[in-house]
C-alpha cells in the first residue's frame, strides 16, 4: 500500500492542522524553487512518461481528487498539469449538486462509478467530500437530503467512512492522492470581479457563488475538520497555496510526479514465446 512522505504541503495526520497556519501564497524561495514555465512543460512530460507505464502495466490505479473554494483554480490546473497525458488513460469528472437518483443511494454512491479501473488515471474535480464540506457548511441542507433520522455525530460517521473507503481503494491498488487548493477570500473576490468583467469568463459565475462566499467561516471550519480527519498515510491530503496559480499548478505537478515515481510500474515483460514470434515476424517483414 502506498504511503505519502513528508512534505511541507502535507496536512499532517490525525489532527493537527490549522486553516489559519496555512499559507495561501508561496515565499518568495518556494516560487524561486518552482522556477520557470519549462519546468512545468518538464513535469508534465515526465507525468505522461509515467502514465504510458502506468496503462501498460494494468496493476495499479492513481485518483486524484481536487477540492476548492469556488475560483479556486481547480478546473485549471486540472487542464495545465495533465495535458500530456494520454487522453485513453485518463478520467476526468466535475461533480456538481448530485441527482435525484444519486441523492437516492447513500453519499459515497456517486462517485464510485467513476472511480479509475487500473492502469488509469482518475480526476475528481470536487468528489465525495462534497458532502462533508458544502452540505456542512449550508445551513438546512443537510435535512433536505431526506435521510433516516439524522445522528449528532453525523459528520465523524461520513468521516470514518471516507478514511474506510479510501483504506480499501488503497488496499485493491487505487493510488488516492487529495488536493486543497487554498485560496485567500482576497484573492477569491479578484478573480470574482474578472469573471464578472470578463465576457469569456462570465459563463462561469453563478449567483450561488456569493451565497456560498458569504459563508466563508463555515466551509473553513468544514474544511479543518474534514482534512484533519481524513488525510491518512494511504490517501493524504495536501494543502496547496492557491493565490499564486503558476506556482500552485507547478506544486501539484510536482507532487504527482514524485509520488508516481515511488510506485513500480514498468511495460510488461516479454516471454521467450513472444521474443520468438517477434524475431519470426521481423524476419518475414524484413523478407518482404
Amino acid at each position: 500500500m502506498f504511503k505519502a512522505n513528508p512534505h511541507p504541503c502535507l496536512v499532517p495526520f490525525y489532527g493537527s492542522f490549522r486553516i489559519a497556519g496555512a499559507p495561501t501564497r508561496p515565499t518568495d524561495d518556494q516560487r524561486a524553487e518552482a522556477g520557470s514555465r519549462n519546468d512545468l512543460e518538464s513535469l508534465k512530460r515526465m507525468i505522461g512518461s509515467w502514465q504510458h507505464r502506468l496503462y501498460a502495466d494494468g496493476r495499479y490505479a492513481l485518483l486524484l481528487v481536487f477540492q476548492s473554494m469556488d475560483a479556486g483554480g481547480k478546473d485549471s490546473t486540472i487542464r495545465h498539469v495533465l495535458t500530456g497525458v494520454n487522453p485513453m488513460g485518463i478520467r476526468v469528472t466535475s461533480f456538481d449538486r448530485p441527482s435525484r437518483t444519486e441523492l437516492s443511494h447513500d453519499f459515497l454512491w456517486r462517485t464510485v462509478a467513476h472511480l479509475p479501473q487500473r492502469g488509469e488515471i482518475g480526476v475528481f474535480n470536487r468528489s465525495h467530500y462534497e458532502e462533508v464540506l458544502a452540505v456542512r457548511a449550508r445551513p438546512g441542507l443537510l435535512e433536505q437530503r431526506r435521510l433516516p433520522p439524522i445522528e449528532p455525530d453525523v459528520w465523524t460517521a461520513r468521516f470514518r467512512s471516507i478514511v474506510e473507503h479510501e483504506r480499501h481503494l488503497a488496499a485493491s491498488g487505487t493510488v488516492v492522492l487529495k488536493f486543497w487548493l487554498n485560496i485567500s477570500r482576497q484573492e477569491q473576490r479578484r478573480r470574482f470581479l474578472r469573471r464578472i468583467e470578463k465576457p469569456n469568463k462570465r459563463w462561469k459565475f453563478r449567483a450561488s457563488d456569493m451565497a456560498d462566499r458569504k459563508l466563508w467561516d463555515n466551509y473553513m471550519m468544514a474544511y479543518e475538520d474534514c482534512l484533519n480527519a481524513t488525510s491518512r498515510e494511504w490517501a493524504p491530503w495536501y494543502a496547496i497555496p492557491a493565490d499564486d496559480k503558476p506556482y500552485m499548478r507547478w506544486q501539484v505537478a510536482q507532487l504527482i510526479n514524485e509520488i508516481c515515481t515511488q510506485i513500480d510500474v514498468d511495460f510488461p515483460p516479454v516471454s521467450p514465446e513472444m521474443e520468438q514470434e517477434l524475431a519470426d515476424a521481423k524476419a518475414k517483414l524484413e523478407g518482404e
